[in-house]
């Protein structure tokens, strides 16, 4: 496989169908792809959870929203019509190459397929199986038995192999100024403005094997007040109730800005917080990507997701049956994260605030 083609490319898409931490993850790949030729325009094909974050890094020049059947989040629906309708879409737009960003436990190959159908000349992913035709550029994929890579190298690696580097691999996101405005009234308006120190908390995530139980949540809370730190909590509108539960159970002055904010918000309210403490999920690579240190209770279900060049501190349990891969815990015992101590919680909260 040699970049041959690659640098000719003027058009490019960029796939990465996944959720919002994903896609903040995939930045430094994308941001590598479009340095790679200049004048070059790049799209990036995402998911509807996905696009919000897309919209703000750097190096994208458009986004499409796709929900894909071949992705678990996508509704079932009864016959074909919005995929005949989306391979419509990218034709229309005559990409001259496509990157498909994807997890080693995932198949490039109906991204490949629909990027084939719809007329685009080369196409770049990792894949386990041969690819035929499907793509012009295979990266034989060596996880995970040749061992796991973090999901920032996997991407860049994949770039890597058409040409594509980028001298700066950080995370990043560029925060609208009008977001920024929104959210300095706000912090100004919960009384942050001048608060000395205070910490963003995020108990929620998707899937119920990444969550730290809430009453231990109401434990590090009622810590950091202990030790004189502020705390907001975050989190979307459906997990309200969540966020209000962990309030009621800590049982000390708290802010919350469930439901109020969407990403460039929080985003924003992030780079403002001196720490985020969080579940494994998608704020943790927003705060990354603002350059905010973050306290990571990293359920032990996947290896690659930890915090990327940031301070930080990951907090687990070590139990026998890491690295599952599993929404949900399949001991039920959820022991990876429900036997990480709150004090050790706090600790390394107050850790990363004392060496900023």
């Amino acid at each position: 496989m040699t970049p041959g083609g690659w640098d000719e490319a003027a058009r490019v898409l960029a796939v990465r169908l996944d959720a919002l931490g994903d896609v903040v993850m995939t930045g430094p790949a994308l941001r590598a792809l479009k340095a790679a030729r200049p004048g070059r325009r790049l799209t990036l094909l995402t998911s509807p959870a996905g696009a919000a974050a897309a919209r703000l890094l750097p190096g994208v020049d458009s986004v499409m929203v796709y929900e894909a059947p071949w992705t678990k989040a996508t509704p079932p629906r009864a016959d074909a019509v919005p995929d005949l309708g989306m391979i419509a879409q990218v034709a229309a737009k005559r990409f001259d190459a496509a990157a498909i960003f994807t997890v080693y436990s995932q198949s490039p190959l109906p991204a490949a397929l629909l990027c084939f159908l719809a007329g685009i000349p080369r196409r770049l992913a990792h894949c386990h199986e041969n690819p035929y035709q499907l793509l012009t550029d295979w990266m034989p994929d060596p996880e995970p038995g040749g061992g796991i890579r973090h999901e920032v190298r996997r991407q860049l690696d994949l770039v890597g192999a058409v040409g594509c580097g980028v001298a700066d691999e950080r995370l990043a996101l560029d925060v609208p100024a009008a977001a920024a405005g929104r959210v300095a009234a706000l912090v100004d308006d919960l009384g942050l403005d001048g608060a000395a120190p205070w910490v963003a908390v995020h108990p929620g995530g998707s899937a119920p094997s990444r969550r730290y139980p809430p009453e231990r949540f109401a434990d590090v809370v009622r810590g950091l007040a202990a030790a004189g730190v502020s705390v907001v909590l975050t989190g979307v509108a459906e997990e309200a109730s969540l966020v209000s539960a962990v309030q009621h159970a800590a049982g000390v002055p708290t802010r919350s800005l469930a439901g109020r904010l969407g990403v460039a918000e929080l985003a924003a309210v992030l780079a403002r917080a001196r720490v985020l403490v969080s579940n494994n999920t998608g704020p943790v690579h927003v705060a990354a990507a603002v350059g905010t240190p973050v306290v990571d209770l990293y359920a032990q279900t996947n290896p690659q997701h930890t915090p990327w060049s940031v301070a930080h501190r990951v907090l687990f349990h070590d139990v026998p049956c890491k690295y599952c891969y599993k929404s949900v815990c399949p001991e039920g015992h959820h022991d990876c994260l429900r036997r990480v101590a709150p004090e050790s919680v706090v600790a390394a909260t107050l850790e990363l605030l004392n060496a900023a």
